[in-house]
């Protein structure tokens, strides 16, 4: 399994929901969790099926580098705060990106806080259960983005459509961090 880079078509198409959780889909997530945390470069947060060539409403979710995997299936925001973030909140670089577009970057500005109704597999009871939870700050950001891969949306979408810009890494600054330059489209 690897991750799928634009223009591949199935980043743009809407993804099918999951109707049940067999043993092909419980095999899909464990697999997208290795692909995840092999991500480097930059390190991966958040990874959509349609990142990976499935069409279906599946995400896993990663905000930390010691945090554990949160696994997100058939998800719907159902609320979100009128109150917005411009970029990354809880960063020191606000900018968006994204595993399937490399070397891309942009502010995107997101609902502060969500409301999510998603299913979650319960190996216990072999089940899928319905849970409805509020998200903030960073973690609210990675779902509203993974939430638009399974729509079909792209975070550079996102980025035109507010009428903000495209920036892509030009080297590294005398700290070794990343110097962004503004892309002309």
């Amino acid at each position: 399994m690897q991750i799928v880079k634009v223009p591949n078509s199935v980043l743009t198409t809407p993804a099918k929901p999951v109707d049940k959780a067999d043993k092909k889909t419980v095999e899909f997530i464990e697999e997208a969790k290795q692909v995840l945390l092999a991500t480097v470069n930059p390190k991966g947060v958040g990874l959509a099926a349609p990142q990976v060539g499935r069409e279906i409403r599946i995400f896993l979710t990663k905000p930390t580098e010691k945090g554990a995997i949160s696994v997100f299936i058939n998800p719907q925001i159902v609320w979100q705060s009128e109150e917005k973030t411009i970029g990354v909140p809880e960063r020191d670089k606000k900018f968006e990106g994204c595993l399937s577009i490399p070397n891309v970057w942009g502010m995107v500005h997101r609902a502060k806080k969500i409301k999510v109704k998603y299913q979650s597999f319960d190996s216990a009871q072999d089940k899928l259960l319905t849970k409805t939870r509020t998200f903030s700050g960073f973690l609210a950001t990675i779902i509203q983005h993974e939430t638009d891969h399974i729509n079909g949306i792209l975070f550079t979408q996102r980025v035109l459509e507010q009428k903000e810009k495209l920036y892509k890494i030009k080297g590294k600054d005398e700290k070794g961090e990343d110097v962004f330059e503004e892309m002309t489209l």
